[in-house]
């Protein structure tokens, strides 16, 4: 089922990892995962052998006594009428449970990361308190699912107790009325106790396998939420090399009704830099999560070397591309293999040139293992210019034809980000690029820089044909440089 789980999560679309918290999908990998394995590996068997016994011991008593057997299965309509009152309400509890579960666990990995914000603001007794509201919280509804839990198994005992009463009264005036055999009363009475010890241990049973309801409910929603759309039947395995870009009357949004891009019109020559500018909001990261098809646009259409990303196989679409963001990210292994990760078939010799070329190699070497230095919890152990410029090598040994930077230096230091732009620029030699930055120093030589404004292309150009223009451009740089 996990195998299953994180299969599923791979073809998911990025959307989905945005709308879901990662401590809770986390949750649902590990407390949901075992709650079904739990009921799986201790209820199966006790399952198998409960209803065994139940069906040998009501054959039992049918033959010694049908009347009494009837009379045994007198309260079975009230058992089945409080089992399911109980349930109703165990398995909204035990639901409300493995959610809070889910929301502990994100609360925890969020505060986890955060603790350097944390710690500088000294908000441990606010985050210590906001933690034991969830706490609680989580306390409260396990509580409530452990007393209606609890419940069934006492319930059932008192209802197998009356059971136990009307057979005693019933056996009583068959011996005198029918005389019926005093023997044979108590073996009916002994089959009869035994008979509600197997529906005793179903009912706890079933008391184990709603928490794995609750758990199967929250995995199977995951697994019922819409992967990445097929591609097209007609769609091709691109291969181009020049990276032309054009982007015809493009609107998009996240949501109904709040419109991200409007209009946009682009069109980029291949081998060029074309710089994205604007304020927060204006749709620039937007335009580079259509180009992976991260996300599908409304409407419109976007080409690549004249054929639409729709008619590109998603695979082979992406594998044209790399992208740098604002966030680095290193998997747990070594630096070699972290740069290995934008090409797996990439030699070490490769490896090494595509540090050469993004200007990496030098810090590389002076680290303690060189390329075999083993990185964990996202390269702790290297600075943030270090982290990034291994991102950028791992985007130069896919040897993209189309670049995307996406805020690449902005938590730079000013000599960490004039060593990654001179990586960057080496990387960009001969490729469609397309750079986000707020540091206009740094996209003055982009062969094109294209304004927005709430969705919309206000103003399109190089550096200085922007001053000249003294528009939205220029108030920009006046602000940066003025």
């Amino acid at each position: 089922m996990r195998t299953d789980l994180f299969t599923k999560m791979e073809a998911l679309p990025i959307s989905c990892f945005d709308q879901h918290p990662y401590g809770d999908t986390m949750s649902r990998y590990t407390n949901d995962v075992d709650r079904i394995s739990e009921a799986l590996t201790d209820s199966l068997s006790d399952l198998f052998t409960s209803a065994l016994t139940l069906v040998g011991i009501f054959c039992l008593m049918i033959f010694i006594s049908p009347i009494l057997t009837l009379v045994a299965l007198i309260t079975v309509p009230l058992m089945m009428l409080t089992a399911r009152r109980i349930v109703k309400k165990n398995s909204r509890y035990f639901r409300a449970q493995q959610e809070s579960i889910g929301e502990l666990n994100r609360y925890v990995e969020e505060m986890i990361s955060g603790q350097k914000v944390i710690k500088i603001f000294g908000r441990e007794q606010k985050i210590e308190e906001d933690f034991e509201i969830r706490n609680l919280d989580l306390r409260y509804k396990s509580l409530k699912a452990q007393f209606y839990s609890g419940m069934m198994m006492p319930v059932m005992q008192n209802l197998n107790t009356l059971t136990y009463v009307f057979i005693t009264i019933a056996g009583g005036l068959l011996a005198l009325y029918r005389g019926f055999d005093i023997g044979g009363l108590a073996t009916f009475l002994q089959y009869s106790r035994q008979f509600g010890r197997p529906i005793n241990e179903l009912a706890g049973i079933y008391n184990t396998l709603q928490a794995a309801l609750a758990g199967a409910e929250r995995i199977f929603q995951l697994m019922d939420e819409e992967p990445e759309p097929a591609d097209a039947p007609d769609a091709v395995a691109l291969n181009c090399m020049e990276g032309e870009v054009s982007m015809k009357h493009v609107y998009f949004s996240y949501e109904p009704g709040k419109q991200i891009l409007k209009d946009i019109n682009l069109s980029i020559p291949a081998g060029k830099k074309i710089a994205l500018v604007g304020t927060t909001r204006a749709g620039k990261t937007t335009i580079l999560n259509m180009l992976p098809r991260f996300y599908d646009i409304e409407s419109g259409d976007i080409t690549i070397c004249h054929h639409s990303l729709y008619q590109i196989k998603r695979k082979n679409l992406r594998e044209m591309m790399a992208i740098v963001l604002q966030d680095t990210h290193l998997f747990t292994g070594t630096v070699r293999e972290n740069i290995r990760f934008g090409r797996l078939e990439a030699t070490d010799e490769e490896v090494i040139a595509a540090a050469k070329l993004t200007a990496a190699h030098s810090f590389i070497r002076r680290l303690k293992n060189g390329y075999d230095t083993m990185l964990e919890n996202d390269g702790e152990n290297l600075s943030q210019g270090q982290r990034q410029l291994l991102n950028i090598v791992r985007a130069a040994i896919a040897d993209p034809t189309i670049l995307l930077l996406d805020e690449a230096t902005s938590n730079i230091d000013t000599r960490s980000e004039l060593l990654i732009q001179k990586g960057l620029d080496r990387l960009m030699e001969g490729r469609t690029s397309f750079v986000i930055a707020h540091r206009l120093s740094t996209i003055m030589n982009a062969d094109q820089i294209v304004v927005l404004e709430y969705g919309r292309v206000i103003e399109q150009g190089t550096h200085q044909e922007l001053l000249e223009l003294k528009g939205k451009y220029y108030s920009l740089y006046q602000e940066q440089f003025g």
